[in-house]
């Protein structure tokens, strides 16, 4: 009778459909065995596992498979009772190709006229913290051999002022790679200037001055901000204006957004002074992460699909104030900058750049929560430019643009 029932245990285990998960190659992977109908059924080992590049383990399968795939694997079995008798039980496996691999990565023309690497990446100081930027080369235009659109720049100025900013050339642009460049290289040469910066200075001073300024005396010193960060503005779409005509074509062929935090810290907190036209978002979040801002004015919603650029002169409007921010704050855990490359597929909605769930859904992304198990480590962070390189190589179905991250911490 006993030797009836570990037999019939044994052939019902055989007999049931057991269907594993499918893998993907390239990808952690894995799959626990959950024998409760089967109290006398131990699995020894899984045969066959080696050629997937997976391992077997307290009954579970896990790592990550190399080659997708479709593998036979033979299940090694025994009864508690008859442990000496080891069986067989054949299953599938299923590794599926990763679409990462089915994207061609074509170098773009280095002898192209405006060159821009397919990738580019910054660390170092900001302010009395650190900074990194990574810009990398979207799988679309990559697919094509085409270039990178985006671009950023990074300076510690004078007086002990900062400013990083982050572009996004249009797609539809011929020559939208040279127009980001320049508008994130025009922005910094116009505020490596003592001048301006000193003016600046003298502006903030009276807007949080803790002597006694009158309302009227601190609205004019904003004004006075607001009109030096506006001359900026200006500047860059003058320039990018003066390279379009040296070239012969149209300064919309140069079309790029443009975001920008010029920030300097004094005795009463940091001032970020902020700019933005197009999608790209700003985001400050306070030191225990329990709150975040959006420093800077989205053309998303009623600009849906239609984003403005700063190559167009008809955001030098009356509206044209609402994209300058003024913001002073005791101290704050990281001012984050990127552009639509990153905030399509990691927030999707406006909404959520304001939602501190989803910034710490975020973070747990780059503290290695994410399909790559790819890690951006802000401690150790003595190679995190690569490391956020690495991680900006995420698969998100749809969401193929160029990529472009700046996190000061």
């Amino acid at each position: 009778m006993k030797n009836t029932a570990i037999y019939r245990e044994k052939e019902e285990f055989k007999e049931v459909h057991l269907v594993l998960t499918n893998a993907s190659s390239k990808q952690f992977y894995e799959y626990r065995f959950e024998l409760d109908g089967f109290p006398n059924i131990r699995i020894k080992n899984i045969a066959n596992l080696r050629e997937t590049g997976l391992t077997f383990e307290n009954n579970t399968i896990s790592g990550i498979p190399a080659v997708n795939s479709l593998h036979n694997l033979d299940i090694e079995f025994y009864h508690i009772h008859d442990e000496n008798c080891v069986e067989t039980k054949k299953v599938h496996l299923l590794v599926n190709a990763d679409p990462k691999d089915l994207w061609k990565n074509i170098p773009a023309d280095q002898n192209a006229v405006f060159y821009k690497p397919d990738q580019a990446s910054y660390k170092g100081r900001f302010l009395n913290r650190k900074i990194a930027v990574v810009s990398k080369r979207g799988r679309s235009h990559a697919h094509e051999g085409k270039f990178r659109d985006d671009d950023f720049a990074v300076n510690e100025l004078s007086g002990g002022w900062s400013i990083v900013s982050v572009a996004d050339g249009a797609g539809s642009a011929v020559m939208a790679r040279e127009g980001s460049r320049l508008a994130v290289a025009s922005v910094h040469s116009f505020f490596n200037s003592e001048e301006i910066l000193t003016r600046i200075e003298k502006n903030i001073e009276i807007v949080y001055s803790t002597s006694e300024s009158s309302k009227e005396i601190q609205s004019e010193a904003r004004g006075n901000i607001i009109r030096t960060l506006y001359e900026g503005i200006l500047n860059v779409y003058n320039v990018l204006d003066k390279t379009a005509t040296e070239n012969s074509f149209s300064i919309k062929d140069l079309h790029t957004t443009l975001i920008f935090a010029l920030a300097k810290n004094f005795d009463f907190g940091y001032v970020i002074l902020t700019f933005g036209v197009g999608d790209c978002p700003i985001n400050l979040i306070n030191p225990d992460f329990s709150e975040v801002k959006l420093l800077n004015r989205m053309d998303v919603g009623e600009f849906g699909g239609g984003t403005r650029f700063i190559t167009m002169k008809e955001i030098f409007g009356d509206d044209m104030v609402s994209r300058f921010g003024i913001t002073c704050v005791n101290d704050f855990s990281y001012l984050v900058l990127m552009t639509d490359g990153i905030y399509d597929p990691k927030f999707m909605t406006e909404n959520r750049l304001e939602d501190i769930e989803s910034w710490k859904t975020f973070f747990n992304d780059l503290a290695g929560n994410n399909d790559d198990r790819t890690k951006v480590d802000f401690v150790s962070d003595a190679d995190i430019d690569q490391q956020l390189l690495a991680w900006t190589d995420f698969w998100s179905r749809g969401n193929h643009d160029d990529r472009t991250l700046a996190i000061i911490y």
